[in-house]
């Protein structure tokens, strides 16, 4: 069961619950938002109003769906999660407030005999980069954006897609608490000391060539541009040592969470800011962009596809809704 009161509608701070839903509906039986009319349905699942109406579903785990500013849980969810843990299900979140860390809920999942898992707790031992990011020998790939929340997990689970399709060995690198949720592993680098970003970013292309990738999708997190969360990009791009870039982008989006002081430039100059921000041991460049067009109808997004093509000379394409074939095609050229 997926908790996502309040937000189960919201693209934005409901994207833990709209990730899910798409890369692992096999494991959803029901959707909790009060806000919502009652009897109403999710992409085929159920929208209950109480975990005790949830109950009927026969869920297992509860799901923390949301992914709030701050990563803190409004002060209304506290009972929700006690609700949670006294209907005896093992409680999943990946918000920055660890419930593993909570003497009130901690206690009482041990009267209850359920788990607390917090998938943003960055695991011990952390440390900076050993250099083996440069010598595993699979081709690593991370998404990069203009801005948060434009879809760089769902264009590396897109590509990962399209790739196992075509019989390459990819592995999804989820680096993000939604990323972990979908693929079962993972680290949310938001959450690691920053001095150990880019060792924990390490140890993930690592781990994804041990589980057998020979092409890494990395998901991709902040942005360069970001006045919040440019530090955990920088990290991430030096710590896994991509060979190639995808640039991600909403079409239309001129500002940076829409605040007029933070302008989005060219896509052809985004893509110049990610080669020149490379490893220096690792030069890297863009090698195609991955439009969100949800915004717009079937001819606009064509049309700025089109555009983004012109301007920056590289296959560009919305993924999601027309396929990821020619952004893996790029990715194939040497």
């Amino acid at each position: 069961m997926i908790l996502a009161e309040g937000y189960s509608a919201d693209p934005h701070h409901g994207k833990t619950a709209r990730g899910v839903i798409r890369y692992r509906p096999e494991d959803i039986v029901a959707i909790l938002d009060t806000e919502r009319a009652e009897g109403d349905t999710q992409d085929g699942f159920p929208v209950v109003r109480s975990v005790e109406e949830a109950r009927q579903y026969g869920p297992t785990t509860a799901l923390v769906g949301v992914a709030t500013t701050g990563g803190r849980f409004p002060p209304k969810w506290r009972e929700l999660l006690k609700d949670a843990i006294r209907a005896g299900l093992d409680l999943e979140s990946g918000l920055h407030e660890f419930v593993s860390d909570d003497p009130e809920l901690v206690e009482l999942a041990r009267e209850h005999g359920v788990e607390l898992r917090d998938l943003r707790k960055a695991p011990p031992g952390l440390n900076v980069p050993t250099g083996a990011n440069l010598t595993h020998g699979a081709t690593t790939v991370l998404t990069v954006g203009s801005d948060c929340a434009i879809g760089k997990m769902t264009v590396s689970l897109e590509l990962d897609r399209e790739a196992r399709r075509r019989g390459i060995k990819s592995e999804f690198v989820p680096t993000g608490q939604t990323g972990i949720a979908i693929a079962g592993w993972g680290i949310s680098v938001d959450a690691v000391v920053s001095d150990f970003i880019a060792g924990a970013a390490e140890q993930l292309v690592l781990e994804g060539v041990e589980r057998g990738g020979e092409l890494l999708l990395v998901e991709g997190q902040g942005s360069l541009l970001h006045p919040f969360y440019s530090g955990v990009t920088l990290g991430l791009i030096h710590g896994s040592a991509p060979h190639a870039y995808v640039l991600c982008h909403k079409a239309g989006e001129r500002f940076v969470e829409g605040d007029e002081r933070f302008v989005i430039p060219p896509l052809s100059e985004l893509a110049d800011l990610h080669a020149r921000m490379s490893l220096l041991a690792r030069p890297a460049k863009v090698q195609a962009i991955a439009l969100n067009t949800r915004d717009l109808d079937e001819s606009a997004a064509r049309r700025a596809i089109e555009e983004a093509e012109a301007e920056t000379g590289l296959p560009a394409d919305d993924p999601v809704r027309f396929g990821a074939g020619k952004l893996v095609d790029a990715l194939e050229r040497p």
